[in-house]
């Protein structure tokens, strides 16, 4: 049994993707002003099909060559044991009259099986379309943490939902790039770094400009555009300062610190 208990096939490796489900839980409990006990059978639902992915990754790899197999009982193990958890979570959900959440994971099915694709082909990493459309999947869980957190169905919670997306995105462009600077030898020209970091700053351009219009607009809570607008100023501050020789470890520290800057200015504001 001991030999199950690998942290590197039960726990998912890539510590920076925790944000991700993490951030729209946060914002869709905080939004519904509830915690209750469907509330917490969501979460546990929720972080089970977010760590199964690991065990299931692990599957793949050591079916296809990439990982040797005796990895595969204790990935077997894992899929299981999460794969109870979450079926227990979902079971209860439904329980509670909240079976219509269970259509916002549909979503994810063909993203998950195109993410296992691309693994047994050795063509997984590097992939930020991927990673930004699987956000989008995970960004889902706003939604369904702020209908159950608020007992009942609300569009309110699309709103929550592209929120976080538009968040996430930007911030998985943003890492890209501060990334890419770390290849750079030398200190580039302005109009260098501001080329480079192009796709970067017009995703966080279009967030600011549609949360304030957003807001102009009144459909969202008056200061919701402060929170983008912190990530705009990150982003300037990046291009202009680049990560030349930065550690991998430095920059997630940094995009994490700014990431839940912006789930707390976030839930402040939408609740102001």
């Amino acid at each position: 049994m001991q030999k199950n208990f690998k942290k590197q096939i039960a726990i998912p490796q890539d510590h920076g993707s925790w944000i991700f489900i993490l951030s729209p839980l946060f914002v869709g409990i905080a939004a519904g002003g509830k915690f209750n006990i469907a509330t917490f059978a969501l979460l546990i639902g929720a972080m089970s099909a977010f760590m199964i992915r690991q065990p299931l990754t692990v599957l793949v790899k050591a079916i296809s060559g990439r990982r040797p197999k005796t990895d595969l009982p204790p990935a077997q193990f894992w899929l299981l044991a999460y794969g109870i958890i979450l079926a227990s979570a979902l079971i209860f959900l439904v329980w509670q009259g909240f079976g219509y959440v269970l259509y916002l994971a549909v979503p994810g099915v063909p993203v998950f099986l195109w993410h296992l694709w691309l693994v047994s082909q050795r063509t997984e990493r590097k992939q930020a379309g991927v990673e930004v459309i699987a956000t989008g999947v995970l960004a889902l869980a706003a939604p369904a943490a702020y209908w159950v957190a608020l007992g009942e169905y609300s569009a309110v919670g699309w709103w929550l939902w592209a929120w976080v997306w538009f968040q996430s995105a930007a911030s998985i462009v943003y890492a890209y790039l501060r990334l890419a600077q770390r290849d750079l030898t030398s200190q580039p020209s302005n109009k260098a770094l501001w080329q480079m970091g192009k796709q970067a700053l017009i995703y966080t351009s279009f967030n600011l400009f549609v949360s304030s219009m957003a807001v102009g607009g009144n459909i969202a809570p008056q200061f919701i555009f402060i929170p983008f607008l912190l990530q705009w100023l990150e982003t300037l501050w990046g291009i202009s300062h680049p990560a030349i020789g930065w550690k991998p470890a430095r920059i997630g520290i940094r995009q994490l610190i700014v990431s839940t800057l912006w789930i707390i200015l976030f839930i402040i504001f939408w609740r102001t």
